[in-house]
């Protein structure tokens, strides 16, 4: 990993600014004291004499830039402004081929694909006529994605196989990537032999091991759906794993021991495997609540450590939540939004209307077009005003928003921000991580 953590000197540049705890963090480490800079996510190790000075004036604005402007070129314009962004080319579509399930998850905001309307299937004219929307309003000279979603996707498993092989030939040369989302009970060497032959990545949903996953992932028709995932996973490394085979656990308030769920299923020899808390379900009992996030941050850190020991020692250890966050941190990513939903990034339902994303699938909030008739510009741009994350509060405040981007749509939308305070942890447990690694050279963290 090459080192992108400096010692505070004169080199880039810091904007002015109103209010500089919205602006400044500083970050204890195992390496030392980090002053991060919101606005263009910039890291740096901050030199003794320094430390106390900048502790004093941290939330002080005049002080802070006339303390950090004997280091760095002050009055430059800001990595991230005011402008709105105008809908971009599209660069991803995916499909909801399935509106139905296989299984009845306790959690599923999904409502098992129906979304609160009744269970139905794509056909082959809108999932052509979505494939053929998609390369029109894409960069022509860049490939593009195309993801199947559900509901549970191999419901529709023809339409699958026959949306693969349309968008191969029509992408041409240009090129066509492919991902789906699977509760991965479904998997046939047919579907097997496809993933392994297109670009596929492919995230499995399972939430640990039998016991826990079966007692939210229950099968509609009994039995377990663990053993199931078991059956899939052997037949995908007997005719050829995908390009990416991912491991997704939903986390809900009475999932336990984190560490353990993560080294079983890495275990299991999942590619990389990754957290998410449930906020959104019809079940109340499932979403978290505000109180419970201090206990999943512990177990995040937790986690973490486990991965940054395996780190150290030279070995991978393909903790998604932290893997992502460390080469953002990497990058110096800096975003007003949280997604590229709305803007590169559009789902589309069995019928062929158009929306945000796949988890806003039939919200009159979110709908954006038709595949037939073209996507709704206006709504769109209407989107991407209303959405900047330097319009959003508490947001506009945050030291983190341009990291987090203001959060997930379909979760702020129905449960507002209730885990601000578990993201700026996470995020600075991420930080501090970085320093520490950053600190060790010849470190993999892809």
């Amino acid at each position: 990993m090459n080192q992108r953590l400096y010692q505070l000197q004169s080199n880039p540049s810091v904007p002015a600014v109103v209010d500089a705890s919205s602006e400044y963090r500083l970050v204890e480490s195992a390496v030392g004291l980090q002053l991060f800079i919101a606005d263009g996510s910039r890291l740096y190790g901050i030199d003794a004499p320094l430390d106390e000075t900048l502790r004093e004036s941290l939330h002080d604005s005049a002080a802070m830039e006339s303390l950090l402007g004997a280091y760095l070129n002050s009055g430059a314009e800001r990595a991230i402004g005011s402008d709105i962004l105008s809908p971009p080319p599209l660069h991803s579509l995916s499909l909801n081929v399935a509106q139905s399930c296989n299984m009845a998850c306790s959690y599923c905001y999904a409502d098992e694909g129906r979304f609160g309307g009744k269970s139905r299937m794509m056909d082959e004219v809108v999932a052509f006529q979505a494939i053929d929307r998609l390369l029109l309003e894409s960069d022509q000279a860049e490939p593009v994605l195309v993801g199947f979603m559900g509901g549970e996707p191999l419901l529709n498993r023809e339409l699958v196989h026959k949306a693969t092989r349309y968008a191969v030939d029509r992408a041409g040369a240009r090129g066509v990537r492919f991902s789906m989302t699977t509760n991965g009970t479904l998997i046939t060497e047919r579907d097997a032999q496809l993933f392994h032959e297109f670009p596929f990545t492919i995230q499995i949903s399972i939430d640990g091991n039998r016991e826990e996953n079966d007692r939210a992932r229950p099968m509609r028709g009994g039995g377990s759906s663990y053993d199931q995932i078991l059956r899939s996973l052997e037949i995908l490394n007997a005719q050829g794993r995908p390009r990416q085979l991912s491991a997704r656990v939903t986390v809900t308030p009475n999932t336990r021991d984190l560490p353990s769920i993560l080294q079983h299923l890495l275990d299991l020899g999942f590619d990389d495997v990754g957290f998410a808390p449930v906020l959104v379900s019809p079940n109340p009992d499932a979403a978290f609540s505000s109180d419970d996030f201090d206990r999943f941050l512990d177990e995040m850190k937790a986690c973490g450590r486990l991965a940054m020991a395996e780190l150290k020692a030279g070995k991978p250890f393909p903790f998604s939540n932290l893997i992502t966050a460390l080469n953002e941190i990497h990058r110096g990513t800096h975003r007003p939004y949280p997604c590229g939903a709305g803007a590169a990034y559009l789902s589309v339902n069995a019928e062929g209307d158009v929306f945000a994303c796949h988890r806003l699938i039939d919200d009159p909030d979110f709908a954006m077009g038709n595949v037939e008739s073209g996507l709704d510009q206006n709504a769109r741009s209407q989107h991407l005003a209303h959405m900047h994350v330097d319009k959003m509060q508490p947001c506009q405040s945050c030291w983190a928003r341009y990291l987090c981007g203001g959060g997930c749509y379909h979760e702020v939308a129905r449960r507002g921000r209730p885990g601000c305070d578990y993201i700026r942890g996470w995020i600075e447990f991420c930080i501090a991580a970085y320093a520490e690694l950053s600190s060790i050279s010849s470190l993999a963290i892809h």
